[in-house]
């Protein structure tokens, strides 16, 4: 008999998002400097428990964006590369759900707790989550392996980096999403 940790965990994949080189481009103000360290770790823990490893990357229509796929910038993180076998999603917009086959993959891997990383919260990661708890998958966001920027508000004052990660954070957990650290999910899977 299969214990319900044990269920649990092999009912789950780490899902990266967008840990692309045009990241490493920008250099304003951002959050989580250890984030790129703190995915590679759970990387190499779902890889040593045998644990399924998704990967998307996004593809901008934007014509000054770095992460165009002709682009260097488009490319994944050194801490990001893809492993054999581990599938490479591609979008265009700020789902990862949309325009791909990633929730037929959860589906037909009976894959029902997301664990989500990458960047940046707000956008991409937030849309992800927000759209996957919708689907009715147990979504969580690892918050120290996640990471945004700096933003302007329309009326031109400057919103730091870690409020945008605390406000984007704190309007998913409960409602769309538990809120994790690296190390609680590496210790889930030891």
């Amino acid at each position: 008999m299969v214990s319900v940790v044990a269920s649990v965990a092999m009912a789950e994949c780490l899902l990266v998002i967008d840990v692309q080189r045009g990241f490493e481009e920008r250099t304003e103000e951002r959050t989580n400097p250890t984030a790129e360290s703190n995915i590679a770790r759970l990387l190499a823990a779902f890889r040593k428990a045998g644990r399924p490893v998704i990967h998307v990357r996004h593809a901008s229509i934007e014509p000054n964006s770095p992460l165009r796929p002709e682009l260097p910038g488009h490319a994944p993180s050194a801490v990001a590369v893809e492993q054999p076998g581990e599938p490479v999603l591609v979008k265009s917009v700020n789902d990862a759900f949309a325009g791909t086959d990633l929730e037929r993959r959860l589906r037909d891997g009976g894959l029902t707790r997301i664990i989500t990383v990458g960047v940046q919260t707000d956008h991409c990661v937030s849309t992800t989550v927000r759209q996957g708890s919708d689907l009715g998958f147990d979504m969580v966001l690892v918050d120290d392996a996640t990471w945004t920027y700096a933003r302007h508000h329309p009326d031109g004052t400057l919103i730091d980096a870690a409020t945008m990660q605390r406000v984007n954070v704190a309007s998913l957990s409960g409602e769309f999403c538990d809120v994790t650290t690296t190390d609680e999910v590496i210790a889930e899977l030891s």
